[in-house]
């Protein structure tokens, strides 16, 4: 408990609180017994006995400085003795020698330095600034050093705006002309959007002890915490490139606000993926800078609910430092400890650096206005480089003056508009850095070969089909083994299942690694994959288990399928970094049901939406949404595509229902054979997957290719015969054709848009061309109107009619509710809407 009764607030805002035990007389010890000896053994402290004086000391000067440990909630008792012996045996004090001294005031000055100038010349403009908390920038600084000295080689860092471009300068090199071309907005503008410069990312290459380290500060929304797990994702990715299962060279740091870290629900879904085996990065540096006041909370009271903003770290037993940061060598020693802990152990944890912000939210804030006393206190306070730097020079570390001139030293440096991080390696490429340049500048019509020859559908048909001798299979999973079997002879036609699967394993025996991840994603929400095949016969829980897709080829890419945590939001962000970091590796993640997916909403439309046109990230991730109408009410039958469809503009990402198994098929090949990577959102189905209608013969897998729209399948039909062509989009087109046949109504084609963006005009006026006598056409859809792809759709077939055409709309009305709950009522709606398109037109009707 001696972190309760640290030294840890710069601006001595209240008294140390009184904590009864760590009174000696709590425990019946007085005056009295101060020269008592007591064994002290059991301490690292260098004596094996000690007066309590002596030890109280001692014991005060190590927890109750300005630096304040928690660690005693971990279990593990070799992890306890780890931190009890580094602290103790320094009693917590820095001992750096004066050449360190100087390097830790050096980035002080540069922290103070760039804010002020920032200040001077964009008078008024927003930068976040860093001030009062400019400790921040040397514990950054030494994070690099320790961990590259320890073989670290990447570095992937989060963080929201407060003191970014601090960090853009000062930490990753960032020319400062540069960011001032972006203040006085003459930076280039060659992105579709684009974004303010508080957002942006960065990499670079810096030197350290043990050799060059790649740092990459992640492009961020505003949304606080929730570059955390697209941090992790690209810290997984980049850990895989190099077959490092360890972490030892590549780490994640994430910077957090004290209101952030307490408050983000992100942050503990983040947390919770720190020891699963599909997520895990080998431990994260947490950084929090804790300005006490998160954004305007004018009461402390009101900021949250533990006593300690990282409180949420102990869910994961992450220790914590907690460090006052007027007082920059502990930080930096703090910084020391908590980078050698996590490179031994490989577990998370953070340093609190408990500060203070001396301007506003922003530039154009006046915080006095919410918080008088706490402005009072930093009007009055000097600044953490001025007391410093009086420190040194009173030490004799610097003559007199030594720090003004540190000062104007970095002021002309910015004058200058020269590096300030010595020395950043130009012009290296890493081993294990990534080509974007062949995926540049592509189109989504590029075609790609994606059929494949049917000697290796056979081969790699009965790959996926044996399991080894003495496994012992589900029954139920053994019929579906045995039914894939006569698909890849071809003595049935294949389901979604096997088309699902021999695109996987035509991948990876090709050299594409795949990786899929999602809640139930081994087996399938709807049990239509089963990847992973589980012995029936095993002794063990954590035994037996084979997934066929290993075991395609002798030289594969690998093939990882992931069960997740309960969680949509971190898990899709995760993905999305995962696919940031690796264009070579399909990158899939799978929704339960596609009506949970608004769970990572802000992962949507902030990075996999609007990524590309904000800052230049191309990203190749696919997300499967199981989406489909059967009556299972508002929460099981909508993946609410019409919001992807809002999304869609500047060609960002492809939206896409397939409705057969070749087509999901020639899909997910077509994803990775064709040089494009944008986001691929399928939506998939759930009655489909052992529907007979929906599968396909074997040549359609031998031949032919995704096709974005499927126009009339019935021969039956004569296209100079047709006066209404009724377009749809997944699983209501069954329904269609067979309500047409009951009605031998031989006069309506039917059109499936299996893309819905970017929309297929071009095969999609190929196929209205056949139908010369048509006046009317209609779009079907099982989702109301005010949902689903009508108001997205009917502009794009409105374009592609001729003079006279009239185009109606049936499915449900609109609807407040994805779906109704009633399955009387389900059934009255999906009959009534199959009805409606081959009825009069009604209400809305459009006209060329």
């Amino acid at each position: 408990v001696g972190n309760r009764w640290a030294d840890l607030d710069p601006l001595k805002r209240t008294e140390r609180p009184n904590i009864p035990e760590l009174d000696p007389a709590f425990y019946g010890l007085g005056d009295a017994d101060m020269d008592i000896v007591f064994n002290t053994s059991n301490t690292f402290f260098g004596k094996d006995n000690m007066t309590l004086r002596e030890l109280l000391q001692n014991l005060r000067q190590t927890y109750s400085g300005t630096i304040g440990a928690e660690f005693m909630y971990i279990t593990d008792q070799k992890m306890k003795r780890w931190w009890q012996e580094k602290l103790e045996a320094a009693r917590a004090t820095p001992a750096f020698t004066p050449e360190k001294k100087k390097q830790v005031l050096e980035r002080l000055t540069a922290a103070e330095g760039l804010e002020r100038y920032l200040h001077t010349k964009y008078v008024g403009q927003k930068r976040f600034s860093l001030e009062g908390g400019e400790s921040f920038i040397a514990s950054m600084d030494e994070v690099i050093r320790v961990a590259g000295t320890a073989g670290v080689q990447e570095i992937v860092i989060g963080m929201a705006h407060r003191g970014r471009l601090n960090v853009l300068v000062n930490t990753l090199g960032k020319m400062p002309k540069d960011l001032f071309a972006e203040f006085d907005h003459t930076a280039p503008e060659d992105l579709p959007a684009g974004d303010v410069k508080y957002h942006q990312g960065f990499s670079s290459d810096v030197t350290t002890p043990g050799g060059p380290v790649h740092l990459s500060l992640a492009f961020n929304p505003s949304h606080l915490e929730i570059v955390n797990p697209v941090v992790e994702g690209s810290v997984r990715a980049r850990m895989d490139r190099r077959g490092d299962a360890t972490g030892s060279q590549v780490m994640p740091i994430l910077v957090h606000g004290d209101a952030a870290i307490a408050g983000q629900g992100v942050v503990q879904e983040t947390l919770a993926m720190a020891e699963v085996r599909g997520y895990y990065t080998g431990g994260t540096i947490h950084i929090v800078i804790n300005n006490q006041i998160g954004f305007t909370t004018s009461d402390p009271r009101d900021l949250r609910s533990t006593l300690y903003c990282t409180d949420i770290l102990k869910t994961i037993e992450a220790p914590v430092l907690h460090v006052n940061g007027d007082d920059p060598e502990a930080v930096v020693l703090a910084t020391q400890l908590a980078v050698e802990y996590r490179n031994t152990f490989k577990k998370d944890v953070a340093i609190d650096i408990i500060c203070y912000r001396k301007l506003g939210h922003n530039e154009q804030d006046t915080p006095a206005l919410t918080q008088p006393l706490m402005y009072k206190k930093i009007g009055q306070h000097p600044g953490t480089r001025k007391l410093y730097a009086d420190k040194l020079e009173a030490q004799g570390v610097l003559p007199a003056g030594g720090g003004d001139e540190m000062v104007k030293a970095y002021r002309s440096a910015m004058d200058a508009g020269k590096h300030t991080v010595d020395p950043v390696i130009s012009n290296f490429k890493g081993k294990y850095a990534v080509d974007w340049s062949p995926f540049l500048n592509k189109k989504w019509t590029d075609s790609a070969d994606t059929a494949i020859p049917l000697a290796e559908w056979k081969r790699l048909a009965e790959r996926i089909t044996k399991v080894p001798e003495g496994f012992k299979p589900h029954n139920l999973v053994d019929n579906v083994l045995n039914n894939r079997a006569a698909m890849g002879r071809g003595e049935v036609n294949v389901d979604w299942g096997m088309g699902e699967h021999m695109a996987f394993a035509s991948l990876v025996a090709s050299g594409y690694p795949i990786r899929l991840s999602g809640e139930d994603s081994g087996r399938g929400t709807f049990t239509h994959r089963h990847a992973v095949i589980h012995d029936q016969n095993r002794e063990k829980w954590d035994t037996g288990t084979y997934i066929p897709l290993q075991h395609v080829a002798d030289n594969q890419a690998p093939f990882t399928v992931i069960d997740s945590i309960l969680s949509e939001e971190a898990v899709l962000g995760f993905e999305y970094g995962y696919a940031a970091a690796e264009p070579n590796t399909l990158t899939i993640w799978e929704a339960q049901f596609g009506d949970f997916v608004n769970g990572a909403q802000v992962v949507i439309d902030q990075f996999i939406a609007s990524g590309e046109v904000k800052w230049g990230r191309a990203n190749g991730l696919v997300m499967m949404l199981p989406h489909g109408y059967e009556g299972q009410g508002p929460e099981h039958s909508s993946c609410r595509p019409e919001r992807f469809m809002q999304l869609c503009a500047d060609m960002n990402m492809q939206v896409v229902q397939p409705t057969t198994a070749s087509q999901i098929f020639h899909l997910l090949r077509r994803q990775m054979i064709r040089q494009f990577r944008k986001p691929l959102i399928i939506m998939t189905p759930k009655s489909l997957l052992r529907n007979k209608d929906a599968t396909s013969p074997i040549t359609e897998f031998t031949k032919g290719e995704f096709r974005t729209v499927i126009g009339e399948l019935d021969a039956n039909i004569d296209p100079k015969k047709v006066t209404r062509v009724v377009a749809c989009s997944g699983k209501v087109y069954y329904d269609l054709v067979k309500a047409r046949e009951a009605k031998k109504q031989n006069d309506v084609a039917l059109i499936r848009v299996e893309q819905l963006y970017p929309f297929p005009h071009k095969a999609f006026a190929a196929e209205m061309k056949k139908y010369p006598k048509a006046t009317e056409i209609v779009w079907c859809q099982d989702e109301p109107q005010n949902q689903g792809a009508w108001f997205f759709i009917q502009h794009n077939i409105h374009e592609n009619m001729t003079e006279g055409q009239k185009l109606g709309y049936a499915g449900r009305p609109a609807s407040a509710s994805p779906a109704c709950g009633y399955a009387h009522l389900h059934q009255d709606q999906q009959k009534a809407l199959v009805e409606a398109a081959f009825a009069k037109l009604k209400g809305f009707v459009l006209s060329k």
